[in-house]
């Protein structure tokens, strides 16, 4: 009877160990993982307040080329491009570019504070949970997102930016 009873128990043992090895390779194959949002996809929609605490939703821009930001005033690059980012901002947004800036995960105090001293006209919005991040993947800042008129990522640029490659860059999403 002892015998039986180690059999009993080694065969249940397997069974769990089977079981979680299985269930480990089906979540490992089939899991929601999502692919960072790459060149060529239809950007991710998402809803965000703004400063005023007004809801901003990136389909509010459909038609028009969409300059993607995503930025923190803790991070010095960031705060040396958003001058440059501005004055292009001026000269492309009568020609269908819009500037849609993503602060990541910082009080409302801390942003409106550096866009009042910046001067800084361009919608700001708040992703303080960092679930826009997440959806497109944002790795090192600033990160910045090209977007057609049509809602395709055209390209991704990580790092800072000056003048002249922002007004390339808005020169390639401007209807």
């Amino acid at each position: 009877m002892n015998k039986r009873k180690r059999l009993v128990m080694r065969s249940v043992i397997l069974v769990v160990i089977a079981l979680a090895l299985g269930y480990t390779l089906f979540q490992t194959v089939f899991s929601d993982k999502k692919e960072p949002v790459a060149v060529g996809d239809t950007a991710p929609n998402f809803a965000l307040k703004n400063l005023d605490g007004k809801e901003v939703e990136l389909e509010d821009y459909k038609g028009k080329g969409v300059f993607l930001n995503f930025w923190g005033t803790y991070c010095p690059p960031c705060e040396k491009e958003m001058p440059a980012i501005q004055r292009q901002y001026e000269k492309y947004k009568d020609q269908g570019v819009v500037v849609l800036a993503v602060d990541i995960a910082e009080t409302k105090l801390t942003v409106k504070k550096f866009v009042d001293e910046k001067n800084l006209t361009f919608p700001v919005v708040l992703d303080q949970q960092r679930e826009v991040v997440d959806v497109y993947g944002v790795g090192n800042l600033p990160a910045t997102y090209l977007i057609s008129p049509e809602g395709k990522v055209i390209d991704k640029i990580t790092g800072e930016l000056n003048d002249t490659r922002v007004r390339n860059y808005m020169e390639q999403i401007k209807p």
